[in-house]
Parts: structure tokens; C-alpha cells; sequence
């Protein structure tokens, strides 16, 4: 029952920011769930800046002083490893601009950051040099302290969750990063019925998770496949034949944006598209504020794969 969407301008930026076009879909689609709301965003950082974007639990972190503590003994470990740009704290989210990286697709680097990031207690929501991931228990305007809707990029994706099988809780919204890959995350509107065991799988190989959630194994199956040569489209091909269940999920990657759907088509999805962007989500009522006369209005089918890259 969650809600799903994406969106990509084809042309990388328009006059309506990319945050605003997310941020109205995903209040649309909070009658589909509103037990957590998440976006990923894809905007420009400078060459050789990567953000990280952290969660602070406040229950854990519930005085100033613990969160302070915590964001100092972070910052002092990632200065061993890399220079740090800038360091804000909004809500429960602090978010670091490291600069100066000459690794920024080096997944062994991802890896150390990560563990330097989480060993406080905290968890990492995402690594991008152009992907920032936001999200919050509650409904979209639960978002607005982050200034979401002011967010200048060119594509991204939203969820709003309906907690089913696990518990309702941040870190359980979407969207999930594919840790440790850089700029992969995925929302998922379904269920896997074999992802305890591509999970397994996946951990043999020395990936980590930082929950049980079946979405979190889509996210690293995506990136596995694409560490291995396969193209975005070949990716979610495979991933019709690997995963068993019901869904429709969205990925988005540094270069683009797709789709995949099951190969029953339980989960619904509206695809809209014209010369300037290509809009996706659950319902149609979610697009109708940006379709005009120019926009093909269409419902993939079962076992539908599309991309979309800059």
C-alpha cells in the first residue's frame, strides 16, 4: 500500500526545483501510508565534494550535549581520513560535505567512512557526490524543517510507508541506500518472499545491512549487479529473475532513474512523460498537477523495465 515516485528532468535542472515536484507528490500519496516519509535527492557538489547524510536517534542522542559529543567524535575521525567542507545539524539529520576526495567511487573508502560515521551510535542514511537521502517518521511536511521543497537537482525519489512487516521507525523509511555504494538508493512498494536468503547471500560476500527490511536487499542487489558490468536496464532485468514476491520499485543512480515491475504486476505504477521530464508514481493523482497536453500518460506493464540517464 505505500506510495512511490520518481522524478528526472531531462535536461538536468528546470525553473520548478526538483525537491518541490517530490515534495508535492509525496503529500498526494500519504493516503497510501504516512508512517514515514523519505526522499532521495540528486543535486550538484562540487568536483571532489561528497555529502553524508546521518541520523541522530533521538532517543539516544536526547540532550544537546550527547549530540554534540557524538558530531565532534565523528568529525574528528573523518579529518584523519579525509578534509571536511562544511557540518550541519537539522533535525535528527547532521549533514557533512567532506571535500577534496580523490576516491569517490572507491567502495573501500565508502566502506571506512561508514564505519567511522556509525561506531558513535549513529546511522549513516547515505554517501553521494551528488545523492542526499532525507526522511522522517510522519507525513511530507514532517520534511519541511530540511527545506526539501527548495532543493535545486535533476532527479530523485519519494516514498511515504505504510509499516507492514516491520516496526515503524526512521531508519525502516525509504528511500535505502545501497551501502556502501555512492548515489544508489531505491523506494519499494511490495513484498519479497526471498530476501532472507539473498541477504545472506549478499552478507557472504561482505556486504552489510542496516536492517532486516526486504527494500534494503533490492538497493544492494541493484549495485552488486552493476559493480559486476551490468548496465542500469540489465540490472533490473535480473532482478525480475532473482527476487520473488510482489513489487514495483524505483532505483536512482548518479546518472538516472527506473523502474521495475514484477512479472504478475500487482503493484501499480503511472508513468508520465514529456520533453522535459519523466514523472512515475503509484497513482495518477499524484501527477495531475504537471500533466498538460504534451504529456504521454502511460501504466507499465508486467515485468516492465525503463530507464532513464542523463
Amino acid at each position: 500500500m505505500c506510495g512511490i515516485a520518481g522524478f528526472f528532468y531531462k535536461n538536468g535542472h528546470n525553473t520548478v526545483p526538483l525537491g518541490s515536484r517530490l515534495n508535492s507528490m509525496a503529500s498526494v500519496l500519504g493516503s497510501r501510508g504516512l508512517d514515514g516519509t523519505g526522499m532521495a535527492l540528486y543535486g550538484d557538489l562540487p568536483d571532489g565534494h561528497m555529502a553524508l547524510r546521518i541520523h541522530l536517534d533521538s532517543s539516544r542522542f536526547n540532550e544537546k550535549s550527547e549530540s554534540d559529543l557524538a558530531i565532534s567524535k565523528i568529525a574528528t575521525s573523518l579529518e584523519k581520513l579525509v578534509s571536511i567542507d562544511s557540518i550541519k545539524y537539522t533535525g535528527n539529520i547532521l549533514r557533512i560535505e567532506l571535500k577534496e576526495i580523490e576516491h569517490n567511487n572507491d567502495i573501500g573508502f565508502m566502506s571506512k567512512v561508514t564505519s567511522i560515521v556509525e561506531q558513535s551510535g549513529t546511522e549513516l542514511f547515505s554517501i553521494g557526490n551528488s545523492m542526499e537521502i532525507i526522511k522522517d517518521i510522519g507525513p511530507a511536511v514532517e520534511l519541511e524543517d530540511y527545506k526539501v521543497a527548495d532543493f535545486q537537482g535533476s532527479h530523485g525519489l519519494t516514498h511515504t510507508r505504510l509499516a507492514t512487516e516491520s516496526r515503524v521507525d526512521i531508519c525502516y523509511s525509504h528511500p535505502f541506500w545501497a551501502r556502501p555504494f555512492p548515489d544508489i538508493a531505491v523506494v519499494h512498494n511490495g513484498q519479497l518472499t526471498n530476501h532472507n536468503k539473498l541477504r545472506r547471500s549478499l552478507q557472504r560476500r561482505g556486504y552489510e545491512f542496516s536492517t532486516m527490511n526486504d527494500s534494503e536487499v533490492i538497493a544492494v542487489f541493484i549495485a552488486d549487479q552493476l559493480l559486476n558490468g551490468l548496465t542500469l536496464e540489465e540490472s533490473l532485468n535480473e532482478s525480475i529473475e532473482q527476487l520473488d514476491g510482489t513489487f514495483t520499485y524505483l532505483i536512482s543512480t548518479a546518472d538516472g532513474i527506473g523502474f521495475a515491475k514484477d512479472r504478475f504486476s500487482t503493484k501499480p505504477l503511472i508513468v508520465a512523460e514529456n520533453k522535459t521530464f519523466v514523472a512515475m508514481a503509484s497513482e495518477e493523482v499524484a501527477l495531475n498537477s504537471m500533466i498538460s497536453e504534451e504529456t504521454d500518460l502511460y501504466e507499465p506493464t508486467a515485468r516492465a523495465v525503463q530507464t532513464w540517464l542523463r
